[in-house]
Parts: structure tokens; sequence; C-alpha cells
């Protein structure tokens, strides 16, 4: 077990968070200037120690820097890559095949969201000028803005084709929106609100984000689908931000309290119970991603490094690496278990994976 002193566990939680910040996709232009080469991996099967995972290492072409944000029943993963000029959006089927895709005259095009459908949501910039878009299974894609947006960001699509994100005003204050299936958008904010994130939807349409107060705290929410609030808070929490959350009702996420020591993950039941967990010697754990069943997958920060995990229902920790990594980052499970995200190997390249539960 790892202990910190009191100096550490701070300089460690403020790492921590500004690790968190900086995993925006619009600041990943910062990171991946640092790449000095392209890269194209091919396929790579690896097992856990146990036997009972298998790894499937992968890259777009020519990518030096490789996120999947999402991934659906079927094994359907979006995401984006950089090749050291731009970042594009692609799509990966469940047989390893890579669509790439971009939106003509834009610097960057991000996929973040898909559906059971293969439809997925993402944003675009546009010289400095962020804006959501739709991109549906047969690559037909929709640019999308809320009335008096400056900046769009969607973040979640669900079965039915409802997207929820985030859009900046003229005075760079973030509002939630909601586009329905028929195209309509409409924006919203809980009371008291100087500032909206929206981050998910269900399938029935409950929306869960979190909100400003002031110039200091942070409060999570559950919006019904009729548009009637729920705030909650972690114990003592200053900042509460949900990550996902499952047709259960059941939300993950991380908070922090006043002490800055960690940051704490989260998990809140339908009925507004919640339940802390950390991962070991982690100053940082962050839940990414929520299966119906209630596992759930993400990353936790520690001194010797950042690792991924999964957490079952019955409260049962598992650490996880793809091999050769030095840091993991998993970002979506579905509902076979299996999950993808990104790791960095020891030449600073970042690479798309898969974990798959092993089949006799």
């Amino acid at each position: 077990m790892i202990t910190h002193s009191p100096t550490s566990q701070c300089d460690g939680a403020a790492r921590s968070l500004q690790a968190r910040w900086t995993r925006a996709p619009r600041r990943k232009a910062t990171l991946a200037a640092c790449l000095l080469a392209a890269l194209c991996t091919p396929a790579l099967l690896a097992r856990d120690k146990d036997n009972k995972f298998t790894y499937t290492i992968f890259d777009p072409s020519g990518s030096v820097e490789t996120i999947p944000t999402s991934m659906n029943p079927a094994g359907t993963i979006t995401g984006y890559y950089f090749d050291g000029n731009a970042f594009y959006g692609f799509v990966r089927d469940h047989d390893g095949e890579i669509t790439t895709f971009s939106i003509p005259g834009a610097t960057a095009t991000v996929g973040v969201s898909i559906n059971p459908a293969g439809v997925i949501t993402g944003y675009y910039f546009q010289g400095l000028v962020g804006h959501g878009f739709v991109r549906d299974r047969d690559g037909t894609i929709t640019s999308l803005d809320p009335v008096g947006s400056s900046d769009t960001e969607p973040a979640s699509i669900n079965p039915q084709g409802a997207i929820v994100g985030t859009y900046f005003d003229a005075g760079n204050v973030s509002h939630g929106f909601i586009r329905t299936p028929d195209g309509a958008v409409h924006s919203f904010d809980p009371p008291g609100s100087n500032g909206t994130f929206a981050v998910a939807i269900t399938p029935n349409g409950e929306i869960t984000g979190y909100y400003n107060e002031g110039a200091y705290y942070q409060h999570g929410f559950l919006r019904s689908r009729d548009g009637n609030y729920t705030e909650f808070d972690a114990p003592e929490a200053i900042s509460t931000t949900p990550a996902a959350i499952n047709a259960a009702g059941e939300i993950v996420g991380s908070y922090y309290t006043l002490d800055l020591s960690k940051v704490h993950a989260f998990v809140r039941d339908r009925d507004g119970r919640i339940t802390v967990f950390d991962g070991p010697g982690a100053f940082g754990t962050f839940p990414e991603s929520l299966t119906p069943a209630g596992a759930m997958t993400g990353n936790y920060d520690t001194n010797a490094g950042q690792h991924g995990f999964v957490r079952d229902r019955e409260s049962e920790f598992m650490t996880f690496d793809p091999p050769g990594s030095i840091r993991t980052e998993p970002r979506a499970i579905n509902s076979r278990g299996t999950i993808t995200g990104d790791y960095v190997d020891a030449s600073g390249n970042a690479h798309g994976f898969v974990r798959k539960v092993s089949r006799p």
C-alpha cells in the first residue's frame, strides 16, 4: 500500500485534477504536439495474466495518437485520432474495419458517442469555433448548434437518437441542451446554475450532468424526461461531477472535498444512495462508463502511474493495463463487458485498445 504525506497528497490531487481537465478532446492538440513521428500499429492480441481477457491494439493508418471515446452493444467504436497535423473522427466496427471521417474545412473532427444503430454524435472545429454534428450510419453528417451558441459540445446519444451536451453563449456561459430525434434543439439549466454541463442521457430520456453555483461549487443533477431536477452531492463535496448514467438510473462520477487531498469516485443508485470508493493507493479515481448491470470502468492515478479498472456490482475492483502501457485510460464498457480506451506506450505514443472476455 502506498502512503502519502499531506503535501504529496495535495500535489497529487492537483495533478489529477489538472490531468482530468486536459483530457477534454479540445485540449488534445497541446498534448499531441509533443508526439514526434507518425505510427501505424497492426492489431495485436495479448492476454491478462489470468488468461481471462484478450487485448486488441489498434490505430487508424497514420495515427500518432488514437483516442476511442464510445462503444455500442455490438462493439462498434467511435473516437478520434491525430496524424501529426490534424484530428479526424473514426468508427471501428466489431470486425476491426476502421473508417475515418472529417467535416470539410474542419481543423478537428471528434467522434464522442455512438448509439446501438451506429449513429454518432461529436463536434468539429472551424478555426476556434466548435460545432456539433450527427453522423448517420450511411456517413451522412448534419451540423448541430443551439441558437446563440458560440461553441457546441455534444456528449451523449441514446438509442432513440436524442443527443445531449453543452454549449457556450456569447458571454462564455455554459448551458445544457437536448436535440430530440426530430432535430429540435432545446436548452436547459438547473435552478441556480451559472454554468451547466450535460454529460449523458438514458434510453428513456433522463439526463445527468453538473452545474456551477457561484465561483467554487459544482453540484450533480438528474433531469427527468419532463424537465424536473434532482440535485445531489457526494459527502462533503465542493465539486460533484457525474460521468455516466445507465438505464436503471445509476450514476457514476467523481468528486473532491475542500482539503483537495483526493479525487474520489462515487456511485449513486436510483434511490439516491451514494457509495464512495477509491482505487488502491489512488489520489484520483475517475469512473467513465457504466453498463446496464452496474459494472463500470475508468482509471485511477497513483504516484506509480495511471491504471485502468473494472468494478462490478458487488464492488469487486480489478486493476488492468494493456501490455506495454505506462498510462491506461479506459473510456467505455458495453453490456458484454468489452472495454475500449487508450493507453500510452514507453515511446509516448497513444494507441486504442479493446479488452474482451476470453471465450472457451
